[in-house]
């Protein structure tokens, strides 16, 4: 238990953590202020920005991205990463459209059985890192072409609307729409970032979590279940990817396999690094991603207002995410010297 001790040591006296702590307040003050100068830029150039139906499509966006980028977050506090999250998309999609269609599902059936397909497809990837020993890279990867292909091949390739089928409007009401104003996706990502902010900052599991990113084998030879715990990551990873799905689908009310999703679990892991998540494990909070995920939004909607070529929407996100590891190791270097 010594080894792990300063790892999972909760008093504010222990100097390793108060510097942690100090390293991700910086990080989620910098975040916070860059995006308020964005905003305050982007409203200078385009008032538009400010309008109301903007500000609701941003915050529907932030809504269904920020779900499963708190799932990616949770993952690479750990040190791992989740590459199939796009992939996953088009897959739970697909099947959502079946169960909804040609398998006549109810809607609470429907919505259980996308969230526990997304939780297994998590947890056979725990199996494969924590029992089999493989990479998360490449355990992801492979879940990245395996679903991509199985979506395309149960819809055969064809475009899967939803239509007058069992529930629509249940569903509808339930994934699309407002809540006295605010996009649902916006309120389900509040739902579910308040309960992981209680996971992760205030349970032993989310010390576990900061323990195994920082030093696995010292947090394994303390006595606790890493294999468990970094299990637990990639479930809770395909929870809310699960949830995610279902906002997504409604959101383009059709799934065309072989593009729905692409390239979502990027702006993800983006979101994640930019909010503060180190891609070395150990670091990282609530907060940060939800700020990192507005940020995203906020650039992606900066690129419409001004009339920049859409096309650079992913240079934005590979700059983004270059700062981001950048303004990392800087801050480490300056914690290290210190």
């Amino acid at each position: 238990m010594t080894a792990v001790a300063p790892l999972l040591q909760q008093s504010s006296t222990n100097p390793q953590r108060r510097t942690w702590r100090d390293v991700l307040a910086v990080k989620e003050l910098g975040i916070f202020v860059l995006l308020v100068v964005l905003c305050l830029f982007v409203l200078y150039k385009n008032p538009a920005f400010g309008e109301r139906e903007n500000v609701r499509d941003v915050a529907e966006l932030v809504g269904m991205y920020g779900i499963f980028s708190i799932g990616q977050g949770i993952v690479i506090i750990t040190g791992g990463i989740d590459l199939s999250m796009g992939s996953m998309f088009a897959l739970l999609g697909v099947i959502l459209s079946i169960m909804l269609g040609p398998w006549k599902w109810n809607w609470e059936s429907a919505v259980l059985g996308t969230i526990g397909l997304g939780a297994l497809l998590g947890a056979l990837h725990g199996f494969l890192i924590t029992k089999v020993r493989l990479q998360p890279f490449i355990v992801t990867l492979c879940g990245l072409l395996i679903y991509r292909g199985l979506a395309r091949f149960i819809a055969s390739d064809a475009t899967m609307g939803f239509g007058q089928v069992r529930d629509i409007n249940t569903f509808h009401y339930l994934f699309t729409g407002n809540f006295y104003g605010v996009p649902k996706s916006f309120v389900c990502l509040v739902i579910v970032a308040a309960i992981m902010w209680v996971v992760l900052h205030r349970t032993s599991f989310g010390r576990y979590l900061y323990a195994v990113g920082r030093n696995e084998d010292a947090t394994r030879y303390s006595g606790i279940n890493t294999n468990g715990v970094i299990a637990g990551t990639y479930i809770i990873a395909g929870t809310l990817t699960g949830i995610a799905a279902m906002y997504i689908a409604f959101y383009v009310n059709s799934v065309s396999p072989s593009t729905h999703g692409n390239f979502y679990e990027l702006y993800a892991v983006a979101a994640a690094v930019l909010g503060g998540c180190s891609l070395r494990g150990g670091e990282g909070s609530i907060v940060g991603i939800i700020l990192g995920t507005i940020l995203l939004r906020v650039l992606s909607n900066l690129v419409i207002l001004l009339g920049i070529d859409s096309s650079l929407d992913f240079a934005v996100m590979g700059g983004v995410i270059l700062i981001g590891v950048i303004a990392d190791r800087l801050l480490t270097s300056r914690r290290s010297v210190r």
